[in-house]
């Protein structure tokens, strides 16, 4: 059997990468090399961008109850009350949870998981990528257009294309479980203690709390001899108190190490979430900017297999997503290293502290990690949101009355190109893919805009006014050749 995409990885990246391919029209399989959902669950927690990203799909109530997440940097509080604009990120919703709701989507789009498949090789051919795996059923080689690899830190993919991971290696041990039984203090940023050591506890779903510790000194622990009596007796030690009867769910060890994948792309093969880049999960940005990459990548991907992307549009995934994940390598070094180097580390926290206070640096600071502060390149001109995301709660009311947000507009996973009664030059046919939506802003936009043309992914490509290309220009580069009036 021939495919359009491979997808190698059912985690939340995984399954987003192949809704995304399924919506634009592509033909695609999951590979996952587990046999079943596995029952830990790093992530717990995700940022505002990517609330944003599964509302944009009709996904975010699905996900039922979350609760805000307060933002900090190593440690040091940002006060995101004083910010006109809603950074607050989403936590208490265990990667299980989000992965089962995702799972759902994508069999409702009719994308098989297969599970107990692994990757053992590649070859690229003239046409597209032979894939050889081991199944359930014994060996097995399927063709592909292309390969994407969302298999996690230790990426198969990424090895057999030969792509680096240059970064730091993980000198730190963090111990994290998923216990019941316990009424512990909530600690939810973190609890910095003497000496560089640290804590966590957060609430999750069903009386569950995610518990974290750092000891100082403390090197990465292997997890096959991990028990929960180490963490335990580590809580104890740090805190005085006993959360020795806690029934543990799981438990494991993470380290600080932090990477960014030398490419994410080479050739017919695409790197995306920790396949692309890895951070300590005291960051809680590792599941957030893994969904970005898939919704930056897939409806890139589906427009180049449907045969309606222009040229140049697969290379900007590398070109937009590589320097977020070297921004998030280093934000983690720097991160950790305020955190948890102890008392010397005392005065630079008194600095950060003093900066964050000031409503420019804190938003500057909470932009970078709610993922609101992405600007992609796009076009020429100077309105503020060209090349960030279309605020998708902003809403409109249609010809007929009907009132929607930009979200409930992008659920196709098509582009929308927007225009209210100062319509610009239209082609005489937009390209497919793009709907062409007449409304009026409930609420004014400031500044004005008379027009609009976002992605798919949500970033502003074009406006009316503040850009220099015409709408003509900006629909061939993003959406392919557009008939001129």
């Amino acid at each position: 059997m021939s495919r359009d995409v491979i997808v190698v990885g059912a985690g939340p990246v995984g399954l987003m990468t192949a809704g995304e391919l399924a919506l634009g029209g592509a033909d695609v399989v999951v590979y996952e090399r587990l046999p079943s959902p596995p029952r830990e669950s790093r992530g717990a927690s995700f940022t505002k961008r990517t609330a944003e990203c599964f509302a944009m799909r009709g996904l975010l109530g699905r996900l039922g109850a979350t609760e805000p997440a307060d933002s900090h940097f190593g440690g040091v509080p940002i006060d995101l009350r004083m910010l006109a604009e809603d950074h607050y990120g989403h936590r208490g919703v265990s990667q299980f949870r989000t992965e089962r709701m995702l799972e759902e989507w994508v069999a409702g789009l009719g994308v098989p998981v297969l599970r107990g498949y692994e990757v053992t090789g590649f070859e690229e051919t003239s046409d597209g990528v032979a894939v050889a795996a081991t199944g359930p059923d014994g060996p097995l080689t399927e063709h592909a257009g292309y390969l994407v690899g969302c298999d996690g830190g230790r990426s198969t993919v990424r090895k057999l294309a030969g792509i680096g991971f240059p970064g730091s290696e993980g000198r730190r041990g963090f111990l994290t479980a998923d216990v019941t039984g316990i009424d512990t203090r909530k600690r939810r940023i973190g609890e910095n203690l003497p000496g560089g050591s640290m804590v966590m506890a957060m609430d999750l779903e069903n009386g569950v709390t995610r518990v974290v510790v750092h000891e100082a000194g403390t090197p990465p622990r292997d997890r096959a001899t991990l028990t929960y009596d180490d963490l335990a007796d580590a809580w104890q030690r740090l805190t005085g108190e006993s959360i020795h009867h806690g029934q543990c769910r799981w438990i494991s060890c993470f380290t600080d190490a932090s990477r960014a994948a030398a490419a994410y792309r080479r050739g017919r093969v695409f790197l995306a979430g920790d396949a692309a880049h890895v951070q300590p999960p005291a960051m809680a940005q590792g599941l957030s900017v893994g969904v970005q990459d898939a919704v930056n990548l897939g409806w890139k991907l589906a427009a180049t297999v449907t045969g309606r992307a222009p040229e140049g549009l697969l290379d900007t995934y590398h070109a937009e997503r590589h320097p977020v994940g070297q921004q998030l390598a280093r934000n983690a070094r720097a991160a950790i290293e305020l955190r948890l180097t102890g008392e010397d580390m005392d005065p630079v926290r008194e600095v950060m502290g003093e900066l964050l206070a000031h409503k420019d640096a804190a938003g500057y600071l909470a932009g970078m990690l709610s993922n609101l502060g992405i600007r992609y390149e796009v076009s020429k001109g100077d309105h503020p949101l060209l090349g960030l995301r279309m605020p998708p709660e902003q809403e409109l009311t249609l010809a007929d009355g009907t009132r929607t947000s930009v979200a409930g507009l992008l659920h196709t996973g098509h582009g929308l190109l927007i225009t209210t009664g100062a319509t610009p030059r239209l082609p005489h046919q937009l390209p497919a893919h793009l709907d062409h939506i007449t409304a009026t802003w409930t609420t004014p936009t400031e500044p004005a805009l008379d027009a609009v043309l976002i992605r798919p992914d949500g970033y502003v490509a074009w406006t009316s006014p503040g850009t220099t290309d015409d709408l003509t220009h900006a629909i061939d580069r993003w959406f392919g050749t557009a008939q001129r009036p």
